[in-house]
């Protein structure tokens, strides 16, 4: 798995590997520059024009550099130079001196929106009208702790402009201004040879939180980041992974051992850790692959039950049980007929001891268990909750309304341990949580942290970019899946993913991040094969590969 840093993380990175290890930083900057300056030429072409805003502090330096190097590749490069110079770096200034001695045309921010620019060009109008193929943003980086505000907002807003993506203020939350997309161009973005510019980002879109991913007022939309060093947590969680667009990561000399003494934020899941997931033994039978008991399903409801069984067998579980209201037996039967199929009585559950110890006993059979999807908000559905929660001692995957009971109903979280994982979305965590979704969707990875450290379970927290979390403060942010997974029952899958992997040997963590992982694979291989909009929950299912 990869690790992702914050901001905070980054600059402890930075600073040990420079006086600890001791290389040099401009040596860092120079090999950072070169990469941003690599993937500006690739955009720009041959021959292109290439605006590069730098902001005071070392992203800027980047900046400067790169437009050096640019420059001398024999692009029209223009430097603009943004804030108090007076305040700028050690480095910042350094790269100035180097610039301008090699002839780099840079110019103050008041004097390229303002026109009599160097080199007879007439100013901001003049530059509009002639269009850049590429925006270099290294205006802030990792830097930003608080709302943009001031000359930065009329210079983002301006630089949006020039980039087609609309002037408006995004207000800090969707990211999407009344004429364009983070992502999407408009007419506005369009050269007069009808290519449009590009935005390359250095190290972080400006206007991103480095932690949160948030707009931290407004933002400038890139095609492509080009990081440094290691993933920054803002990357991926949205809105800032709307603004990232494609984000490469440069290898630009920081040391591994300068991460462990930093430490890291969150770990995401890739292609590479599908050989975590457990190799099924050539002698083994259906009792090798575990045993998953799915508590689900009221009157009406068979579907959550069958998606969450019908995952659980994709993912490779070797035997799967329901357990479920009468009224649900024969349509299960006939959609899942793999699955053994249990039913209990509602009504004498709640005064009846053989009804109680049946229950019990289909828990004792399981080697993981699934609870909530479908089982709706009667009475009993508490008691059961209850009864299930007090008795298993196998892990459980609870969801749906196995968490809207325990919402309903507090007490019942006495119950929690760390052989539970739940498995919210952002409604559930909100009802759980008693926050609201904004201040959720704020810092989901706080968020999930919180909820896991105070009761001991494993917190998966589904949203566009699901986190996982675990008692002791690990946190995964999934990169895989679509908004085409935006369908009633994707949750189901997910459950049952995740409850395959458990079954089949993988501690809860790593099953559920993996499993979400997974899940999201197979979203993503489901939209190829059905379009966009034509996805629904059991094409997931299907489409699962473990």
């Amino acid at each position: 798995m990869r690790v992702t840093v914050t901001g905070r993380q980054m600059k402890a990175i930075d600073g040990d590997t420079i006086h600890r290890i001791g290389i040099p930083s401009l040596v860092l900057m120079e090999r950072a520059a070169l990469a941003l300056a690599d993937e500006a030429a690739e955009l720009a072409g041959t021959g292109g024009r290439i605006l590069i805003a730098c902001g005071t502090g070392n992203n800027g330096a980047d900046g400067i550099a790169a437009g050096r190097i640019l420059y001398e590749r024999g692009y029209d490069v223009t430097v603009l130079l943004a804030g108090n110079l007076e305040r700028a770096s050690e480095e910042h200034l350094q790269q100035q001196r180097i610039a301008r001695a090699l002839g780099v045309c840079m110019l103050t921010c008041d004097t390229f929106i303002g026109g009599a620019q160097d080199r007879g060009q007439e100013g901001f109008g003049a530059s509009r009208a002639g269009g850049y193929d590429v925006i270099v943003d290294a205006i802030f980086g990792i830097g930003l702790t608080r709302e943009i505000e001031g000359a930065y907002r009329e210079l983002i807003a301006m630089l949006r402009e020039l980039a087609g993506r609309g002037a408006d203020e995004d207000g800090g939350r969707s990211g999407l201004s009344s004429t364009a997309s983070p992502t999407g161009i408009g007419n506005a973005g369009l050269r007069s040879d009808g290519r449009r510019t590009r935005v390359v980002a250095a190290d972080m879109p400006s206007g991103i939180s480095s932690e949160t991913g948030a707009v931290m007022g407004i933002a400038l939309p890139a095609d492509v980041t080009v990081t440094f060093g290691f993933l920054k947590t803002g990357l991926l969680l949205y809105p800032g992974r709307l603004y990232a667009g494609e984000v490469k990561i440069a290898d630009v000399g920081f040391s591994d051992e300068s991460l462990s003494y930093a430490g890291y934020d969150c770990l995401t899941p890739g292609e590479e850790d599908l050989s975590r997931l457990p190799t099924r033994r050539a002698d083994g039978n259906k009792g090798t692959f575990g045993r998953v008991l799915v508590i689900a399903g009221s009157h009406g409801m068979s579907g959550a039950c069958y998606l969450s069984a019908l995952a659980a067998y994709r993912t490779g579980a070797g035997l799967v049980k329901i357990l479920t209201v009468p009224e649900n037996r024969t349509i299960l039967q006939t959609q899942l007929p793999e699955a053994i199929l249990s039913v209990y009585d509602p009504g004498a559950l709640l005064q009846d001891e053989e009804e109680k110890a049946f229950v019990e006993e289909q828990c004792d059979w399981a080697d993981v268990i699934i609870l909530g999807p479908g089982l709706g908000q009667e009475p009993y559905v508490e008691y059961l909750t209850e009864l299930v929660l007090s008795h298993a001692y196998v892990p459980i995957v609870l969801d749906a309304d196995g968490l809207n009971t325990v919402a309903a109903n507090p007490y019942l979280t006495r119950y929690f341990t760390e052989n539970i994982v739940i498995t919210p979305h952002m409604g559930e965590m909100a009802r759980l949580t008693s926050q609201s979704v904004p201040e959720l969707k704020s810092d989901p990875v706080r968020a999930a942290r919180e909820y896991s450290s105070r009761y001991g379970v494993v917190c998966v927290m589904k949203d566009a970019a699901t986190v996982t979390a675990d008692k002791d403060g690990a946190a995964y942010v999934n990169t895989s899946g679509c908004s085409a997974m935006a369908k009633g029952g994707s949750g189901d899958v997910l459950t049952g993913v995740i409850a395959g992997l458990i079954a089949r040997g993988m501690d809860l963590p790593e099953a559920a991040a993996c499993g979400v992982y997974v899940h999201g694979l197979a979203g993503e291989a489901a939209a190829k094969r059905c379009g966009s909009g034509g996805v629904l929950a059991h094409d997931i299912a299907d489409a699962i590969r473990v």
